[in-house]
């Protein structure tokens, strides 16, 4: 396990030596949430580049977390966002259009920060909606997101 200095404050992450299993904003992981391990190479190193500017940097991270299978689905779809969309718009992009609660539930359960990028995901009139590390944060990477398009 790891924590870096960030612009909007500490960044852990724990990993199995091969992929992030959990990466937070904050210095400590929520309990139960993975077992503190070996951070995979490259991984300090794509953060620290993502908040350099280069976004796709986190691209290169493994991570793997566990949950159903439309729950993974949705954590691969994060993925692949390149800027913000709603949640009926993730939803529509897992292939279940009608599945909107689900697809916030990919989010609220997502437990790798920033890399799976659950903070693309906006509420349908635009604005942030929650943040498990806060609004501030989701804000900030948002901004930081579109200056470094």
């Amino acid at each position: 396990m790891i924590t870096i200095d960030t612009p909007v404050g500490p960044f852990t992450m724990t990993g199995d030596g091969t992929a992030v299993t959990a990466a937070v904003f904050g210095d400590t992981l929520p309990e139960g949430w993975a077992t503190p391990g070996e951070v995979p190479p490259g991984a300090v190193e794509a953060v620290r580049a993502y908040f350099g500017g280069e976004l796709g940097a986190l691209d290169a991270i493994a991570v793997n977390q566990h949950g159903t299978a439309y729950l993974e689905q949705c954590w691969d779809t994060l993925r692949t966002l390149d800027e913000p969309v709603s949640y009926r718009r993730l939803a529509e992009l897992t292939g279940r259009p009608a599945a909107v609660r689900a697809a916030a539930q990919g989010c609220a359960r997502n437990q790798v920060a920033l890399i799976v990028p659950c903070h693309r995901v906006l509420r349908a009139d635009g604005t942030p909606g929650g943040y498990r590390w806060g609004v501030e944060v989701k804000q900030w990477l948002l901004k930081h997101e579109a200056a470094s398009r």
